[in-house]
């Protein structure tokens, strides 16, 4: 069994009374997919917040590669080796999606201001690295066509390509994938689910936040179920299909 790459334990974050996330535990293991599901309002979102440091939890804790994250900065934890997508896609609309690429190359540059400022040759070397690194990551996705365009340019399925580019840039360990089928059409999430497949094929461990249920079930290895803030299941696919706690969420007491 593969070791466990990123543990939650007994988190806890509310907001005005709401338990938005409420003693949810959980863990990822390394290389494989895992999936959050539930309704609207479950806590899918800020219980990625909490793992990406965006907010901090009340009470329990969040580890990766058994160490405590719960208080780092997102940018710490993005050097560490976690990167993320979002529900809508945050590129920088006015740079080109090669440059986009290359922000996301930023936690592995050592290059400080100073050396910027003067024009080391240690900064040319690592600039001339990030830029070639950023190509191959596009030409992987097969956007090396589009890398000279302005990235509000592009279609909304090649902008949403484009941001998984730049996380990939970081050299993630874990990527965390806030609802990556939103807006695409079904050849787009077709191409999304093999690239998905792809990347925790090259070793990448991937969490993903989804209601697409057809892509959850097709390449997930592991689904959490969350109920207003609650963890309500967890396994294989198959048996969170089964399960009637699932089923009575989704498709009320009757079915069940």
């Amino acid at each position: 069994m593969s070791e466990i790459l990123l543990e939650t334990k007994h988190l806890h974050r509310s907001f005005g009374g709401v338990h938005a996330v409420k003693d949810v535990s959980m863990k990822v293991r390394t290389g494989t997919i895992k999936a959050v599901i539930g309704p609207n309002g479950a806590g899918k979102t800020t219980l990625f917040n909490l793992i990406a440091g965006t907010i901090t939890p009340q009470r329990g804790e969040v580890l990766f590669r058994d160490k405590l994250i719960t208080a780092r900065r997102p940018h710490a934890i993005a050097a560490m080796g976690i990167a993320r997508t979002f529900q809508t896609t945050k590129l920088f609309p006015h740079m080109t999606v090669h440059e986009n690429v290359m922000v996301g190359r930023h936690p592995r540059t050592r290059s400080g201001f100073l050396a910027g400022m003067l024009s080391l040759p240690r900064t040319w070397r690592e600039d001339r690295q990030t830029q070639s690194k950023a190509m191959e990551i596009l030409t992987d996705l097969g956007l090396a066509c589009h890398a000279g365009e302005i990235a509000s340019n592009l279609s909304f399925g090649r902008q949403r390509l484009v941001e998984f580019a730049r996380a990939l840039a970081t050299e993630p360990a874990l990527l965390l994938l806030d609802e990556p089928a939103a807006g695409l059409n079904i050849y787009e999430t077709q191409e999304l689910s093999r690239l998905i497949l792809r990347i925790r094929d090259r070793g990448v461990t991937c969490l993903i936040v989804e209601h697409d249920m057809s892509l959850v079930m097709d390449i997930s290895d592991e689904v959490l179920v969350l109920d207003q803030g609650q963890k309500i299941a967890e396994g294989p696919p198959a048996q969170i299909q089964r399960n009637p706690d699932v089923i009575r969420i989704y498709l009320g007491d009757d079915h069940a």
